[in-house]
């Protein structure tokens, strides 16, 4: 879920519109996409992340990034040039956002260029930060036995380790790469010091192949290479939920059990469709002990209908779901981590930032699909519930 401590979290990316070694670099085909929306949808479906900022002086990117759903910045052309650093960027940012009633405690710096990484690396490093009490953090590739020589003086020098006396390679002290994917700093240390460094530093530490970045035409063929090889098959992958973890199943009615058609009659009633495989499904998990509700906004009497007939619980005209969500948690002495919900919605939206396993069905409106842990391959009322089964057994 949703990290809900007084930390307010932003992530922001810097993209500028200029580059001469790749022109229109942030805007480039990789992989399928605009290079800039891999970093905005990485930002957008981490869990911790409460606000995603594109900050550009290029009216195309600020389009395209606000299309990916990104909030923007405008920033102007005299922190844009080539000898702009990304903390004048990142403190116009934190600048622009509290001047508009916002506020920031915690500043994500997501690079573009470095677009092989995921979510949960986003995450990892926020929890990083948070467990080690940091001021500052950045990601890194551990090198073990690195041997670096420098040209010092005209004659080469060990730098990294002493070659007379080389001993062995498990006795060397490993390095820290910084590799430019994740910063996180207190918007405080960005303030005071003008750097993304200050305080306690920690450290994130990366595979190093999310290491490579795009800076010049030889990098993109690398990158695509480690996206498609190791990023594409970690995020396709179904991942498998703990049936232990599972302690309440809800599902939203509208657009997940039903496929969001209403049936008009002449008499003024009103019709939907169900899906007989999700009462099959809903029967199985009930035969598990697993508890289910449903959850709606509707006030037609044909949920209450539905809900009679699978045999589980209903709220109907609901018009805050989170709070319904922690009154039946309260009720069943349940943490809301330990909740699948299945929603499709912006009604939805909150509650599913508070349970521990947001999921919702393949027509699922974008914003829900940003929070959610699992994207089923179902449309809303084509067999959600059916689905799931493979998930939980």
């Amino acid at each position: 879920m949703k990290h809900r401590s007084k930390r307010r979290v932003v992530a922001v990316i810097p993209a500028r519109g200029r580059s001469k070694a790749i022109p229109k670099k942030n805007l480039m085909d990789f992989c399928g996409k605009k290079l800039v929306v891999w970093t905005i949808e990485q930002a957008l479906a981490s869990r911790l992340v409460d606000e995603v900022y594109v900050s550009s002086d290029d009216n195309e990117i600020l389009s395209v990034s606000a299309a990916a759903g990104a909030k923007t910045i405008r920033r102007p052309a005299n922190i844009s040039g080539d000898t702009s650093s990304t903390e004048e960027a990142l403190l116009h940012a934190i600048c622009e956002i509290e001047g508009n009633g916002g506020s920031v405690d915690t500043v994500v710096l997501l690079q573009a260029t470095s677009p092989v990484r995921t979510a949960a690396d986003i995450d990892g490093a926020l929890r990083k930060f948070i467990k080690d009490g940091a001021d500052s953090l950045f990601s890194a590739a551990i090198l073990e036995d690195f041997c670096a020589w420098r040209l010092k003086g005209g004659r080469y020098t060990s730098e990294t380790y002493d070659y007379r006396n080389r001993g062995r390679r498990q006795d060397r002290e490993p390095y820290y790469l910084e590799n430019g994917s994740i910063y996180i700093s207190k918007a405080a240390i960005l303030k005071n010091f003008n750097n993304r460094f200050g305080g306690k530093i920690s450290v994130y530490c990366m595979p190093l192949w999310k290491s490579y970045e795009i800076d010049k035409p030889a990098d993109i063929e690398i990158c695509e290479y480690f996206m498609k090889s190791k990023v594409f098959p970690g995020l396709d992958r179904e991942p498998a939920i703990d049936r232990g973890a599972i302690k309440l199943i809800i599902y939203d009615c509208d657009g997940v059990l039903t496929d969001n058609r209403v049936v008009v009659f002449e008499d003024g009633r009103e019709g939907v469709f169900f899906n007989r495989s999700d009462g099959m499904a809903i029967s199985k998990f009930k035969k598990q002990g697993i508890p289910q509700l449903i959850l709606t906004t509707e006030k037609n009497n044909v949920v209450d209908k539905r809900a009679a007939k699978l045999g589980i619980p209903l709220i109907k005209g609901s018009q805050n779901k989170r709070s319904a969500v922690l009154a039946y948690c309260k009720k069943l002495g349940i943490a809301a981590r330990g909740i699948l919900y299945v929603g499709n919605d912006i009604n939805d939206l909150e509650a599913m930032k508070l349970v521990g396993y947001p999921v919702c069905p393949a027509d699922a409106a974008a914003e829900v699909k940003a929070v959610s842990r699992i994207i089923l391959k179902s449309k809303g009322g084509h067999g959600v519930a059916r689905e799931l089964l493979k998930y939980i057994f």
